[in-house]
């Protein structure tokens, strides 16, 4: 299966690379070596201004996808990125901002870049190419029934995120495929299909400008609504912030507390230390006035979400 998806796509590629939407060039930038700063800005910042319109017409598809994130996650499955270049880069910063911003295990959600770690700093030729080096890195994962993959390729063609999806489907797993280029241009065969057109880049074929952006958007969305959905989120806040990580993050879990029960910075700070740094811990025992360890049980008995835990709850504190 491997093999004839990189039949496909390599004839894609030398076929039709340069009619590709991301490839053709932006009419409205054709004087762009000729601008000055202040217009060149304006001009980017108006290409800019249309890629929420482009996220939006998408709408449909980056929901299924979303709660297919949310059904991997409640199967104890993962959220695995698979991208190369600045696809891959997006998919892997993604990823590394889920354990401080969720308190998730960093196995939770995962980047993997075609060409390794080096690929996150410096170009490395050639490396996505390979259909057959995507299908390893997905075996190297072990990806399996319980996971979602989400292959990230702007421009649709690149060989090693069609490889990894086609082996995570022989593996099992469900799969996510996200380009800015419509189906009728490049096909996959994954369970949910985003499209997010964005039109001729300023800089031709330079999809780290509108096209990153888009990703970056989306990919935002996908992470952020999937862990609220499994009761990562308080109201609007990140209650499952790490608070021990660094001053920042201590200030803002105490900020959480102070905000959600209208304590003072000392006496938040004070209730955070005996929830041990949990700020979830610290609502639970504020508003029910319970001890650390009952605080705990309720929020395992009602799966994390603090919401549910509070409304079953009767507030000694209004």
């Amino acid at each position: 299966m491997v093999a004839a998806i990189h039949q496909r796509v390599e004839s894609k590629i030398m076929d039709d690379r340069g009619s590709l939407t991301t490839e053709l060039r932006n009419p409205r930038s054709m004087s762009l070596d000729q601008l000055d700063i202040g217009a060149a800005f304006d001009l980017i910042q108006s290409e800019d201004a249309t890629i929420t319109s482009a996220v939006a017409a998408a709408r449909a598809d980056i929901c299924r996808a979303i709660d297919l994130v949310v059904s991997a996650f409640s199967r104890g499955g993962r959220l695995i990125y698979v991208g190369a270049g600045t696809s891959g880069r997006l998919g892997v910063l993604d990823a590394a901002e889920c354990p401080p911003t969720f308190l998730t295990d960093p196995s939770m959600v995962v980047g993997i870049i075609a060409g390794g770690k080096t690929a996150l700093t410096s170009s490395i030729e050639g490396a996505e190419d390979s259909p057959e080096e995507g299908g390893r890195a997905i075996d190297a994962q072990h990806v399996c029934a319980d996971d979602l993959v989400f292959g990230i390729a702007t421009g649709g063609t690149t060989p090693f995120v069609h490889g990894a999806l086609a082996r995570a489907k022989e593996r099992g797993a469900r799969t996510v495929f996200f380009a800015c280029v419509s189906k009728t241009e490049v096909a996959d065969g994954a369970d949910v299909s985003i499209r997010v057109i964005t039109g001729g880049e300023v800089l031709t074929g330079s999809t780290r400008m509108k096209a990153g952006t888009a990703t970056k958007m989306v990919l935002n969305m996908v992470t952020t609504i999937a862990m609220t959905r499994i009761g990562k989120v308080y109201q609007n806040l990140m209650v499952d912030v790490r608070s021990g990580a660094n001053r920042k993050l201590v200030d803002r879990a105490v900020r959480i507390i102070g905000a959600v029960t209208r304590q003072s910075r000392d006496a938040a700070a004070e209730l955070l230390e005996r929830a041990d740094g949990r700020v979830k811990t610290a609502l639970v025992m504020h508003h029910l006035d319970v001890d650390r360890e009952e605080a705990l049980r309720r929020l395992e008995s009602a799966g994390g979400f603090v919401h549910e835990v509070l409304n079953k709850g009767v507030s000694s504190h209004a």
